[in-house]
């Protein structure tokens, strides 16, 4: 007695036990039988633990016994059918879910649900759940749902669903009033509904390339805003600059901050106004931030005072995009609320001291990178007595290294003089033996003379 479950991820044979569990094996066959399962998914996977179905819906507060759609919510449950023999050893089990009913007086209850283990020796099932079955095939299939990307609640993000049903064994008579249905039906509305990702659905999006890459850089954006946040850079990911506030450009070096304030004062309050200057010198930068007290005030502003010549400068006004004050208000009040743990407000304060006495190490200013720069040239050319000691001490190593160095040349030298005075010993060595050979040569000849002489006298 076998049931064939055709799901998104492949097919699955169960081999049910029927003989320790009748009841349990009567209901499950007739479900399949009247395609109750069809388009129920996975609703709950617990890695190398087990994979549930058998709700419609995918709620997992779902699903009835056969009894329950023939008599009537009364028999919704029917008793656990619990065999001391058959045991959670091995992975590809099939049991029925337990719900608790106040109907029944002992033991748990089944309706639809059951689920198949993804595991083997879960020992501290037996006698809480019925096994019913057994998987004969497609364990490859239950690989894939164990692998499967799953929620916090365990709930798969791409479906997986039952499709079919096929009763391939069955030994049990149809109860009365069991309709079998021709074809498989349709999947009902609230079953339509409950989809997430479809197995054979396309991802992809489908329009116009200018709205699909806006799609995408505006989900690129909320994705680096919400990384942002998590590392404690933003106070929240959907921070917006501020709408009262309001960007001057292009100002008169001379302009002050108390001749805008006196300008833009004709719109409303201004909660503060204030022009960017340099760091180290004080100088103006030619930009000026100006907060106002209502956004509606901001908004006359921008539109009266675009192009409007102040300190004979044409000035640009624009809508603040920055953000700075907003994330700094926010650390100070974050400090403030943890100061053991961050170092409160002076530790604000360190942080913004190091940053400015650091500026030229990061390059913020030109000028102070270029003067940085100089030093070291202008201190080689100062005399030895002004160096370091440090400098002093590397400078005799290096001369102690080049004494050492002209040394070894001086050796060099001298094993070459001593090689080429070998070589001119060779040569006069030479020279001396041809010599020899050569007088050895002549007193034969004046041996011969001489034989030759006495022969004449004695002829």
């Amino acid at each position: 007695m076998s049931v064939l479950l055709e799901t998104s991820a492949g097919d699955i044979v169960i081999d049910l036990h029927t003989k320790h569990c009748p009841k349990t094996t009567l209901n499950f066959l007739k479900l399949c039988k009247i395609k109750y399962y069809n388009f129920a998914p996975f609703h709950n996977v617990q890695k190398e633990f087990m994979a549930q179905t058998g709700d419609p819906l995918g709620t997992g507060q779902g699903g009835e016994s056969v009894f329950g759609l023939l008599n009537g919510p009364s028999q919704k449950y029917f008793p656990a059918e619990i065999h001391p023999k058959l045991k959670h050893k091995k992975r590809g089990t099939v049991s029925m879910a337990v719900a608790a009913d106040a109907s029944v007086a002992s033991g748990g209850v089944s309706g639809s649900q059951f689920f198949i283990t993804l595991g083997d020796d879960l020992d501290y099932l037996d006698g809480k759940y019925t096994i019913f079955g057994e998987v004969a095939e497609g364990f490859d299939v239950l690989d894939k749902i164990n692998s499967s990307f799953c929620d916090e609640n365990g709930r798969p993000y791409r479906d997986i669903r039952i499709r079919h049903t096929i009763v391939l064994d069955d030994p049990f008579e149809d109860p009365q009033g069991l309709q079998v249905p021709d074809e498989s039906p349709m999947p009902t509305k609230e079953q339509m509904e409950s989809m997430r990702i479809g197995e054979d659905e396309d991802i992809e999006e489908h329009g116009d390339p200018e709205e699909l890459e806006k799609r995408r850089r505006e989900r690129e954006a909320k994705a680096q805003a919400l990384t942002l946040e998590m590392v404690g850079d933003l106070p929240f990911a959907e921070v917006k600059p501020p709408e009262n506030v309001l960007f001057v450009c292009k100002l008169n070096p001379v302009t002050r901050d108390e001749d805008l304030e006196m300008i833009f004062s004709r719109f409303g309050h201004i909660n503060s106004c204030e022009v960017i200057r340099d760091r180290k010198t004080g100088d103006s930068l030619g930009y000026a931030f100006i907060e106002f007290d209502q956004k509606d005030d901001c908004e006359e502003a921008f539109f009266k005072m675009q192009s409007v010549l102040i300190d004979d400068r044409r000035i640009h006004v624009d809508f603040s995009q920055s953000v700075s004050k907003l994330h700094t208000d926010w650390i100070a009040k974050r400090l403030k609320n943890q100061p053991e743990a961050v170092g409160g407000v002076e530790g604000l304060e360190k942080r913004k001291r190091y940053r400015e006495e650091t500026a030229h190490e990061r390059g913020d200013n030109y000028d102070l990178v270029f003067e940085h720069s100089k030093r070291p040239r202008e201190r080689s050319r100062g005399r030895d007595d002004d160096r370091p000691k440090d400098r002093q001490r590397s400078r005799d190593e290096k001369g102690r290294d080049s004494g050492k160095h002209s040394r070894r040349d001086d050796d060099r030298r001298r094993d070459g003089h001593r090689h080429r005075d070998r070589e001119s010993d060779r040569d006069r060595y030479r020279d001396r033996s041809s010599d020899r050979g050569r007088d050895r040569d002549r007193g034969s000849y004046r041996e011969k003379d001489r034989d030759s002489d006495r022969s004449r006298r004695y002829r």
